[in-house]
């Protein structure tokens, strides 16, 4: 164990010739910085980065479960997660049901605070500066024109008023082009984006420069091999998300990272049978 800040003590481990290998979780310019500064000796690194992943369904999924996971997915532990489903795309004729449906849900786990026993919903931070970022993208995803549902305010509850805690938030009529769709926000933010068929659900959930995780929902299992397959994603999971198991390789795409995902190109969860076992 060598506490101590990144610029120090980690940039001093970087650069240590005895140092054979670095795992690195964080964002991608520090990331940039660590392998100028092992070049030199030529050091191994891994990296996970971070991502903007795409939570795809179509409208032939089970909606009350995918807008369950969705909604669990995009608000997870605050909206702080690289694997986070934070771009909801969803097929036309189910669009407007899933944005009336997502305030819902909303409003059922934001009761769920941090005052309360087995909490799943608590403080977004512990930095002013990091809050201001956050509430900085709301006003972002105004001035590009997308349609605040739900949320984008701090939590006042009595007790609360001095703690990072932050409304879950909805977007509805995002486009891929806007910075709540593009950037990885880090807080508990959704953005719904509508798409026409498979071949433009495609074009939006590759459209991004990260390629960790992704989801989606079908009850075709043609259509979900398919769209699995053309994802780039390391891992894809398909009617479930974020379901993890400590034995699957972890990585992803482009800018979010390097890993044990580059070997293993697609790793998909698949709703297990009564026959299957552990």
């Amino acid at each position: 164990m060598v506490p101590g800040y990144g610029r120090t003590a980690g940039a001093h481990l970087v650069k240590h010739p005895d140092v054979n290998k670095i795992s690195f979780t964080g964002e991608g310019s520090t990331a940039k910085q660590m392998l100028r500064d092992g070049a030199d000796n030529l050091k191994r690194f891994t990296f996970e980065l971070g991502g903007k992943a795409p939570h795809i369904i179509f409208a032939d999924a089970d909606i009350d479960n995918a807008i369950n996971a969705a909604t669990a997915s995009a608000w997870r532990l605050c909206g702080q997660s690289c694997a986070l489903g934070s771009r909801v795309l969803v097929e036309r004729p189910i669009y407007e049901h899933v944005v009336d449906a997502f305030p819902r849900a909303r409003q059922v786990r934001a009761r769920r605070h941090a005052l309360r026993r087995h909490e799943s919903y608590g403080s977004a931070g512990a930095r002013s500066a990091t809050d201001e970022k956050r509430f900085s993208y709301v006003e972002a995803g105004r001035q590009d024109g997308a349609e605040l549902v739900a949320g984008g305010h701090r939590i006042v509850t009595r007790g609360l008023e001095e703690g990072y805690f932050v409304e879950p938030t909805v977007f509805a009529g995002v486009n891929n082009t806007m910075r709540i769709a593009r950037e990885e926000i880090f807080g508990p933010i959704a953005s719904l984006i509508p798409f026409d068929g498979e071949d433009e659900a495609l074009a939006i959930a590759n459209d991004t420069p990260y390629g960790l995780t992704a989801g989606l929902w079908t009850r075709d299992v043609g259509r979900a091999h398919r769209v699995s397959s053309r994802i780039e994603a390391g891992m894809v999971w398909v009617n479930t998300y974020s379901f993890l198991r400590w034995s699957t390789p972890y990585g992803g795409f482009k800018a979010s990272g390097w890993g044990p995902g580059e070997r293993y190109r697609r790793t998909r969860s698949l709703p297990r049978g009564p026959h299957d076992s552990d």
